[in-house]
């Protein structure tokens, strides 16, 4: 112990001026690469294409270029390149003897994306991305035709390994190409570019933009035995997403026959948007979304635009018909089974995070709903059956949702009168489970502060004491005398194990909300791992979340913002508190320390909020997940996964530890 005291005493007397480090170039990519391609797994390996592919991308959406090749070479090199005006290769008057070609490469926050004077739409806007690769890449080269001259310039992790060369003239050659290969010092010696996934997303970019054509090309010997990848092929949509999602649907039958399409300029020059709607008879929907061709998964305001759009015009359509019934569609029932395809092209779009998942520009969805309800109103009008077909099929998709509504009010009202609800649940006062929701919080002081945040009609609050039990490793007797999970059975009504019945669910949605931190997340495992055990069927239906409440507050001017976690905290102070000389930063050390108020803003307003739905993953992707790892030499799905994590043996536990310790980040709070 007191060699322990003696070391922390030596470390804290040498902590001075040469323990800072200054990280200099590409050097914080490299050191921290999730804060710009969101980790290091194989959705992070192929992100680096992307961020190539949508350069090319916008040099065809301002009109420079028409064609882009794709080529994937047997050493894994992913070759990109263009017939546009080509990256600039002339001395930058800002850096002195070094092209602007160089400074691209090798500087964060470069490029011509800023102003909007060089692309009046485009994907890339940090002026991060190619520089981002250079910095991720063992071996990168580019080569630019520009004023029919050939120039070329090679890069390794972040630096350049030569001078900017004229190789010499070219006649018939223009735009930029770009050769690079992952570091596996950053991703692994494992990793490597999966040709169908490559395949599939220059598939997708030749439908974003109809003028542009995309060349493939992928060595032979990568392509797996059975797989629909061709060695060679080229992708041109003429009508864009109209013509991508008739491909998709094959032969399916539609309710309207034909596809609500559409590709129509905003107003002002503020930008375009086009989309592909249809209803099949058969078959599971979906809604694809993009903004200035990058996919967003995760949705935004042009989607809420769209479902705007759609309801509003759907509704007063039926009301010009006489349909009483169609006051009661929502946005869910039209888009329940439709097939869409949405992509919007906007100045200065603002998105979640550097890989863009999600748009926010709230702009987006006013322009989208204007542009495209009345399109949908002239189309509903024009094609009188079908639009009658189409509202029928939605009322019967509108009723049954109310049908279901009325059974959960009863069940919700006959539990609530039969079963003895634990004395610290701060129930809510609506009847029905519809829209409603119990916050599963840690601490009677969290509990405190979340019943005053609460809304009282929906929202209510149950406290626990504690890190409940590890079912996984607990007897059926113990699981049944522990108070706190009984409590939580009692208060959702719906039983557990063998007696479950979701019918009996007292909630629309189960929320768990605990602290930001280790015990925070170690206390959500617990509980996740019991609802997987004990009410699995209430993870498949899509009833159980988690709350992502914020770990820090800054505040400067009379501007507030909520950081999730260190790396949000420094993108906050670079871009919203940016050139601030002063930005207060408080750390939040739990929810019951946060003030009701802010608790509500940050992380209980269904407005203001965000939540992560749980869900269960397939065998295929567990497998997937840890293809290098065995149990008893089988391959691992989820059910072992849990027992080895959560059960008794502490020995599975220290072998998964020391198999995937590579994988833990080291800013790991410990």
């Amino acid at each position: 112990m007191s060699d322990l005291l003696n070391t922390k005493a030596q470390m804290s007397e040498n902590y001075d001026a040469s323990q800072i480090e200054v990280l200099e170039g590409l050097e914080p990519v490299r050191k921290r690469p999730g804060m710009y391609i969101g980790g290091t797994d194989e959705r992070a390996y192929h992100h680096l294409a992307s961020e190539i592919l949508d350069n090319s991308m916008d040099e065809a959406v301002a009109g420079h270029a028409n064609r882009i090749e794709i080529e994937l070479t047997e050493d894994g090199f992913l070759i990109i390149g263009d017939n546009g005006r080509g990256i600039p290769v002339d001395e930058h008057p800002k850096y002195k003897g070094k092209s602007a070609l160089e400074v691209i490469m090798t500087t964060l926050h470069s490029g011509g994306k800023f102003s909007g004077k060089a692309y009046a739409t485009s994907g890339g806007l940090h002026g991060v991305g190619i520089s981002v690769v250079n910095a991720l890449s063992d071996q990168m080269w580019v080569e630019v035709a520009r004023d029919k001259q050939l120039y070329k310039q090679s890069y390794s992790r972040g630096k350049t390994t030569s001078e900017l060369e004229n190789i010499g003239p070219t006649s018939n050659r223009r735009g930029t190409t770009v050769g690079f290969h992952p570091d596996p010092e950053i991703f692994g010696e494992g990793m490597q570019f999966k040709p169908a996934r490559l395949y599939k997303l220059a598939r997708s970019k030749a439908y974003l933009f109809r003028g542009v054509e995309i060349r493939w090309k992928c060595a032979p010997s990568l392509i797996q035995e059975g797989s629909e990848v061709p060695a060679e092929d080229s992708f041109t949509f003429p009508n864009g997403l109209q013509d991508y999602l008739s491909t998709v649907l094959g032969e399916r039958k539609t309710i309207t026959g034909s596809i609500f399409s559409g590709f129509l300029d905003f107003p002002e020059g503020q930008g375009r948007v086009e989309f592909a709607v249809t209803w099949p008879t058969t078959g599971e929907g979906f809604i694809h979304s993009y903004c200035n061709t990058i996919p967003t998964p995760q949705g935004g305001s042009h989607e809420s635009g769209l479902r705007s759009a759609l309801l509003r015009g759907l509704k007063q359509y039926g009301e010009m018909v006489g349909e009483k019934k169609a006051s009661t569609i929502t946005s869910e029932d039209i888009l329940s089974g439709a097939c869409i395809l949405l992509s919007v092209f906007i100045r200065d779009p603002q998105f979640q995070g550097q890989t863009k998942e999600k748009l926010a520009t709230q702009a987006a969805t006013k322009l989208v709903d204007n542009a495209v309800k009345d399109h949908f109103d002239l189309w509903l009008s024009g094609d009188t059956n079908g639009s009658k077909a189409l509202l029928t099929a939605i009322i019967e998709i509108a009723t049954e949702r109310l049908r279901k509504k009325d059974d959960r009010t009863l069940n919700r009202k006959s539990a609530t009168q039969r079963l003895r609800l634990p004395g610290k649940l701060a129930d809510c006062s609506r009847n029905s489970a519809d829209d409603t929701e119990l916050f599963i919080v840690e601490g009677d002081s969290a509990g405190g502060s979340a019943k005053q945040g609460r809304n009282r009609e929906t929202q209510a609050i149950l406290p626990l004491r504690g890190k409940i039990l590890n079912v996984v490793s607990a007897t059926k007797e113990k699981i049944r005398n522990n108070q706190e999970i009984q409590d939580m059975i009692q208060a959702m009504g719906c039983g557990a194990g063998s007696g479950f019945d979701i019918s009996k669910l007292r909630y629309e949605r189960i929320i768990i909300m605990t602290d930001a931190d280790v015990d925070g997340a170690h206390i959500a495992t617990l509980l996740i791992t019991f609802f997987y055990t004990q009410m699995r069927e209430l993870i498949d239906e899509g009833h159980l979340f988690l709350a992502q409440p914020p770990l820090y507050r800054l505040s400067a001017g009379g501007v507030t913002a909520y950081a999730m976690d260190d790396p949000h905290r420094e993108q906050l102070l670079e871009t919203t508190f940016k050139g601030r000389k002063k930005v207060d930063v408080a750390r939040f050390k739990g929810l019951g320390e946060m003030p009701a108020r802010q608790l509500k803003e940050t992380t209980m307003n269904p407005q203001t909020r965000t939540l992560l739905r749980i869900t269960v993953p397939e065998a295929k992707a567990v497998t997937e997940a840890f293809e290098d790892e065995s149990v008893d030499g089988e391959t691992t799905d989820l059910d072992q996964l849990v027992e080895d994590l959560m059960g008794k043996n502490a020995e599975a536990r220290f072998n998964f530890i020391q198999d995937n310790a590579d994988r833990i980040s080291e800013d790991l709070d410990i």
